[in-house]
């Protein structure tokens, strides 16, 4: 597939990184879990960067792009839904969006206008009430929330459900991609700065080695996502977010490794990445559920419906 920017993808992408570069210092008196970008999302707002799907000059793989490059901030917002899936819901729906799988706490499901509500094979949209959601404490770097039981949902035909699941793993795997690179970026940083020894940890050959396939993991999932995103695939958007669960889980152990007790503080940032990856791993049925996807639109194998 032929990535190459047209010279109105190339000016959008520059004011998404023009953008992005405001919200990039890491916060040294932040100590929570979750870090929300209320000015970020403020910010695309008002620049409409959220409809950049719709126009045709630009279209879902620049969209993508910029849900890569905003993932990779030390702050959080809605971004991914409603950049990539929002806009092939049936109707008009507002923002910010949320997902409600199986009865689970979701990512920004507490303030959200609009829930998609996945029950195994249906999934239904619902504008809740305030009284039908709730906030939910957790160990992950995002706001989460909760749908309570008994709301009232309007349910998709299959075909728009199975459309919505397709964009839900590439919005999926390219929110992954930017927040492995973030991840990756920030381990090489200790590692350039950190010594023992007399020298810095980055020079030793077996921890390069396994920075190496990090980056070659985290590399890989951007260009799968960006694929299914350019081509709207069922198959590439099934790989793509296979390859981004399961890359992830071997990254996010490794970085941690990487940065020993100081990986497991709240004071160095890479929690504000990782633990928002942990979030995204078991999301769509998890690795078990993108790799029956696979089997069936890739590979014409029977197993749940995709």
């Amino acid at each position: 597939m032929d990535f190459k920017l047209t010279a109105d993808q190339d000016a959008l992408v520059s004011a998404v990184d023009r953008l992005a570069t405001g919200f990039e210092a890491k916060p040294t008196e932040a100590h929570g879990f979750a870090l929300i970008g209320h000015e970020l999302e403020k910010e695309l707002e008002d620049g409409q960067y959220f409809d950049i799907a719709q126009i045709p000059e630009l279209g879902p793989l620049t969209a993508a792009m910029a849900v890569e490059r905003l993932a990779r901030l030390p702050c959080t917002a809605e971004i991914a839904l409603s950049m990539l899936v929002r806009h092939q819901l049936p109707g008009e729906w507002p923002r910010p969006l949320a997902v409600a799988e199986n009865s689970r706490p979701g990512r920004f499901l507490a303030t959200a206008k609009t829930v998609l509500v996945i029950q195994g094979e249906s999934i239904g949209i619902v504008q809740p009430a305030a009284h039908e959601v709730e906030a939910v404490e957790s160990l992950f770097a995002y706001p989460m929330g909760k749908l309570k039981e008994g709301t009232t949902t309007q349910q998709l035909s299959s075909s728009e459900a199975a459309n919505i699941r397709k964009w839900l793993r590439i919005a999926l795997a390219a929110e992954v991609s930017g927040l492995l690179q973030a991840a990756v970026a920030s381990a090489v940083e200790h590692l350039s700065t950190r010594k023992q020894f007399g020298r810095p940890l980055g020079t030793f050959q077996a921890l390069r080695h396994r920075m190496a396939e990090c980056a070659v993991l985290a590399g890989g999932v951007r260009w799968l996502a960006l694929k299914a995103a350019g081509t709207g695939d069922e198959g590439d958007a099934a790989l793509a977010a296979s390859h981004a669960q399961e890359s992830a889980t071997r990254v996010v152990y490794d970085v941690h490794q990487m940065l020993a007790a100081m990986g497991m503080t709240l004071e160095h940032p890479l929690h504000l990445w990782t633990y928002r990856v942990k979030a995204l791993l078991s999301e769509l049925g998890g690795r078990g559920g993108q790799a029956r996807s696979v089997a069936q639109h890739c590979f014409g194998g029977s197993g749940a419906p995709g």
